[in-house]
């Protein structure tokens, strides 16, 4: 599984011109489920992202969670975190995992964030979405499991 996450001070996705996700304060995770994921990997996951600090404190150090702060999250899945653009010109996909499998997890991975106590919108499984992000700071960081 790969999270590459983002801090953002507002964040929206739209699917056809319909708003299927809006924050402002929190975090943008975009989701990539590998052929060998499963809960263990969503469950860590979850948990560490939920728990990251990577909010500014008063002192302007990075010392605050997204649940210290109040924030909301926004999950998008993103199969092409798995791009393999080593050999030719066109990435594959192959290590991605395919839709009957990432589905399911993308969503249970939302239901843990949601279990840790964050708000959390999502993107629309398999559609073009359109993605806005203030990233704040920037600050982005990559998870692997």
């Amino acid at each position: 599984m790969r999270a590459l996450i983002q801090r953002v001070r507002y964040a929206k996705v739209s699917v056809q011109g319909h708003i299927t996700a809006e924050i402002a304060r929190g975090l943008v995770i975009l989701l990539g489920i590998g052929h060998h994921d499963g809960e263990e990997q969503a469950a860590w996951m979850a948990e560490k992202i939920a728990h990251l600090r990577i909010f500014e404190d008063e002192a302007g150090k990075m010392n605050l969670s997204v649940k210290d702060v109040g924030g909301a999250a926004i999950v998008v899945s993103q199969f092409t975190l798995y791009a393999d653009a080593q050999k030719g010109r066109r990435p594959s996909f192959t290590e991605a995992a395919l839709p009957e499998v990432a589905r399911p997890l993308v969503e249970r991975f939302a239901n843990l964030l949601r279990a840790q106590g964050l708000t959390v919108g999502e993107g629309v499984f398999g559609a073009e979405m359109l993605v806005e992000i203030h990233n704040d700071g920037p600050v982005t960081l990559w998870l692997e499991r």
